[in-house]
């Protein structure tokens, strides 16, 4: 067995469902992502400029070679296919009840996926009986994460921008082990199965897929309810359904995802009330509750006031009357962005009552 086999070997063993080698070239679509960029269809995502994207060994110097590695987590119910389909349909099956993307569902991959990383380095380590240089990144550096899982072979990057695999689907979380030493590279994946299937664009509500296999943040209810720290966009309310942090629609509808995949790593198995939140409940919860509830959860990203502006949106998508005194606290409050996604909210209560 060579090195390179018996590194992606303990790689399985440690948890990994997928792992591919490639060289540190540059990547292939560093032009398609600079014309993105130029666009600023990144919004607010200045991070993303970061010029050592363009060669890896900006980032590392004497990188020479590359370990790209997959972590499935859990895939939540397939949306009817193909669409439409109505994307203000409560979660779970239950009104006022919000969604959580299936990737936050459980403990948060930047803490659980490093650990593994540097388990892999040790092994490498002692397999080549010397010190050896390494960066480790779970997208927490400047790397086109997908061009190299692709030139790894691990996938396809499809129309939804999502690295998809023929047998697990789009469902997984990619890491990076930047290594000093040669190792031999795998293909690349070379096919595209995507086709002329566009039923992940046709199922975005708010337009954000591109057809150059690029999307729009400013749309992107997943950017709205995480990166974005600001007032969503009025006319994007109602599109944003009950999604209180992410969104799983444009993966939710992939032919490549309908197929029954074996349970992802306990790590990320759903937390109790995670998935599907009591929306009305949700506006209680204090700071301290908040960080209670969602310690090492990736959804801390959005942080209490973000992710309490998400659930004001999809209150008022949910035309839930009960929820208006509490509604109206939030609105009297002193937290400007809060209060005017509250006021946003009763308006389409209000007037889904009047209408009624």
């Amino acid at each position: 067995m060579t090195l390179a086999q018996a590194v992606k070997a303990q790689a399985i063993r440690l948890g990994f469902d997928l792992a591919g080698i490639t060289t540190p070239e540059p990547p292939p679509h560093w032009p398609v992502f600079q014309d993105w960029l130029s666009m600023g269809r990144h919004a607010s995502m200045k991070y993303l400029e970061d010029p050592r994207r363009a060669d890896p060994r900006l980032v590392m110097p004497d990188c020479k070679s590359i370990l790209v590695l997959a972590a499935r987590y859990p895939a939540p119910d397939p949306l009817p296919n193909p669409p439409p389909f109505r994307t203000t349909e409560m979660g779970e099956g239950r009104a006022g009840a919000g969604r959580v993307a299936s990737y936050a569902w459980g403990r948060d991959y930047h803490l659980v996926l490093p650990e593994k990383l540097k388990s892999l380095v040790g092994f490498i380590q002692q397999e080549t009986g010397a010190p050896v240089p390494y960066r480790i990144y779970t997208d927490t550096g400047p790397l086109l994460e997908r061009d190299l899982a692709q030139r790894a072979g691990l996938g396809w990057i499809g129309k939804n921008t999502c690295l998809i695999h023929p047998e697990l689907g789009s469902y997984f979380f990619l890491a990076e082990l930047l290594l000093g030493i040669e190792l031999e590279p795998d293909p690349p994946f070379s096919f595209d199965h995507c086709g002329t299937c566009t039923r992940c664009i046709e199922a975005c509500p708010t337009g954000c897929i591109l057809p150059d296999r690029t999307l729009d943040a400013h749309r992107c209810i997943s950017y709205l309810t995480i990166e974005n720290k600001g007032s969503i966009p009025s006319e994007l309310r109602p599109l944003i359904g009950n999604w209180v942090f992410g969104c799983d629609i444009c993966q939710a509808v992939c032919p490549w995802n309908q197929r029954p995949k074996p349970d992802p790593q306990p790590a990320f198995a759903p937390r109790a009330g995670v998935p599907a939140p009591d929306l009305t409940a949700e506006l209680s919860l204090t700071p301290q509750q908040f960080n209670r509830k969602f310690s090492e959860s990736p959804v801390q990203r959005a942080r209490r006031r973000g992710y309490l502006r998400n659930v004001l949106v999809a209150i008022g998508n949910s035309g839930e009357a009960a929820a208006v005194p509490a509604l109206e606290r939030v609105a009297d409050g002193e937290d400007a962005l809060l209060a005017e996604h509250a006021r946003w909210a009763l308006e389409q209560i209000n007037s889904g009552i009047n209408h009624t």
